[in-house]
């Protein structure tokens, strides 16, 4: 779970690559750095995450069978949502009871 901005949105075959600006990290299995390729498996923009704009993300990793893909994966059911002082208040107040 993070808090990041959208720099850019690119199609790569039938996914879509978010380039994103990881702004607060709360909740981390594994490491962040501050820019990270969020992944999108289609090309429907779905959930749909507008340039420039702050969101709340809670994506996996995801590791393929070969152990040659190692990469940050937003399920279309995964969690997105638009960063408000709210969405903030509710973050810092979760992460005293986890």
């Amino acid at each position: 779970v993070f808090q990041g901005r959208i720099l850019a949105r690119r199609l790569v075959g039938q996914e879509t690559r978010y380039e994103v600006e990881v702004k607060t990290p709360y909740r981390r299995r594994f490491p962040l750095v501050p820019r990270e390729y969020v992944w999108v498996p289609n090309a429907c923009g779905c959930p749909p995450l507008r340039e420039g704009g702050e969101y709340l993300l809670m994506a996996r990793r995801h590791v393929n069978h070969e152990h040659t893909l190692n990469r940050i994966l937003l399920r279309e059911d995964g969690y997105a949502r638009p960063w408000t002082p709210r969405e903030a208040r509710l973050v810092r107040e979760a992460a005293r009871h986890c």
